[in-house]
């Protein structure tokens, strides 16, 4: 089985949702890739996209279409001008000239060259698409290409593609590995045995930059969120609330800057009810983010990109435990756990349903965060296994196929639930557990393969076609 680094699971990404926005995305580039190993772009005369199955279902509202059309175009979703993305495929869109890779002007006129095929699945997995390039010479490339969550992409060929396999030091595909790779080597300390398997891929002082880029990432989003009102994009009329909440909590004191108001924040008055409104502000200032096209931090989907943001400023905010050591080992345990997932069964709603996103999330918290309150190793597994077993079943039905309802807030509830369970697993004995995380990500597979299709991001279910909403 092949090993995955923690930056793959936790990294920068954009919205409104990894497995339709940003896979899509990757998609389309590692199309272009594939043109200029084969060919060159210069010989392309046209190229077409059809998306399928929950992919086509839920495209609109989560940009898929958008992302496609970018992705071909040479865009970078690490870097593009989140403020101009609308301007670019209004352009695409009037003119109907896509510039391929960035470098050659071609025709592309949106329902012909991009195709959303609501009526057909591809076997292989429910985000399935297929890329076809026609060339001046008459001849054709055609790949097809699936989303299978958190931003990675495969092909019926390989599970993953454009990666170097990487094999471990000590590989953890289960939850007893690492029992007994710590046991091994004396680690008390989970974090311990992560720092040795990242060196797989970069060193030690590497892997803490990197760690605490992602946290300048998450503060930068935090405020963001936390700044601006308005309506949300997409026709729900869905109103912002973190700013509302952060005006309310800091009544009139004023700041100028992200670092002003994180230490108007720690000085806030700290009661049960605060706190809990502060955890939930963060969250919904991530996930409003993410709703609008702002650039996130997936970890370990879009959808479920709130929860982990959360916790972690819930931690440097409200507990003695603030030292860059802290949040590089935060990040480090939560990215783990979330590998466990991802290998074991799916960080994508729609093969597992929320308990995919939601509930990995707030696992991979709940670890990160007893990680760095002092549990063990046993407690570390014990929080995690405790997160996500409160919420196996859990569905994915987006009102409109829009990542706004129920996402935005079960994020908010993913927090609560991961701070709690990491409470409940730092007062118990890990040794007494009757469940283990490796049976609780069993049983959360077999719960996603038993889900009805409905109930996993086709919109076709549940809040979906319960709640009434009118096209205009």
């Amino acid at each position: 089985m092949e090993s995955i680094s923690v930056f793959e699971i936790i990294k920068v990404g954009i919205g409104p949702s990894s497995s339709h926005t940003m896979g899509p995305w990757n998609a389309a580039t590692s199309f272009i890739n594939l043109i200029k190993r084969e060919k060159a772009i210069t010989e392309v005369k046209e190229v077409f996209l059809e998306f399928f199955g929950s992919l086509a279902k839920t495209g609109i509202g989560h940009g898929t279409d958008i992302a496609g059309m970018l992705g071909l175009n040479g865009e970078d979703f690490k870097t593009i001008d989140t403020t101009k993305i609308d301007e670019k495929v209004e352009n695409i869109k009037n003119s109907q000239i896509l510039k391929l890779a960035g470098e050659k002007e071609i025709p592309f006129i949106y329902g012909h060259h991009l195709i959303l095929n609501m009526q057909k699945s591809l076997d292989f997995h429910p985000n399935g698409m297929i890329f076809k390039a026609i060339f001046n010479d008459g001849s054709e490339l055609v790949q097809d290409y699936y989303s299978v969550g958190g931003g990675f992409i495969a092909t019926q060929e390989k599970n993953s593609i454009e990666k170097d396999c990487v094999r471990t030091l000590y590989p953890c595909h289960h939850g007893a590995d690492i029992f007994k790779y710590c046991d091994k080597l004396g680690f008390t300390r989970f974090s311990d045995l992560i720092f040795v398997n990242e060196e797989s891929w970069r060193s030690q002082e590497e892997t803490r930059k990197e760690a605490l880029y992602i946290w300048k990432q998450i503060k930068e989003c935090i405020y963001k969120g936390v700044n601006k009102e308005g309506i949300l994009p997409g026709g729900l009329n869905v109103s912002r609330r973190a700013a509302g909440i952060n005006r309310k909590l800091l009544g009139e004191k004023i700041y100028k800057n992200k670092e002003e108001w994180f230490q108007l924040v720690v000085d806030a008055e700290e009661n049960f009810t605060n706190i809990n409104k502060w955890i939930s502000c963060f969250a919904l200032a991530v996930n409003e983010e993410n709703a609008s096209f702002g650039r996130i931090i997936t970890a370990p989907t879009n959808g479920a990109s709130g929860v982990i943001p959360a916790v972690l400023m819930y931690s440097q905010a409200f507990t003695p435990f603030i030292s860059e050591d802290d949040i590089v080992r935060f990040i480090l345990v939560a990215g783990e756990i979330g590998t466990l997932f991802k290998k074991n069964a799916t960080i994508s709603a729609a093969m597992g349903g929320c308990q995919a996103e939601i509930g990995v999330s707030s696992a991979m918290a709940a670890a990160g965060l007893t990680e760095i309150l002092g549990g063990s190793v046993g407690q570390v597994l014990m929080a995690a296994e405790i997160a996500m077993e409160h919420h196996l079943g859990l569905t994915c039905d987006p009102i409109k196929g829009l990542v706004q309802i129920p996402c935005i807030e079960r994020n908010t509830m993913g927090a609560i639930k991961a701070i709690t369970a990491a409470n409940i697993a730092l007062e118990s004995d890990p040794i007494k557990a009757r469940v283990s995380l490796d049976e609780v990500i069993q049983t959360m597979w077999e719960t996603a393969q038993s889900m009805s299709d409905r109930f996993k991001e086709t919109s076709e279910g549940g809040l979906a076609i319960a709640v009434n909403v009118p096209e205009c």
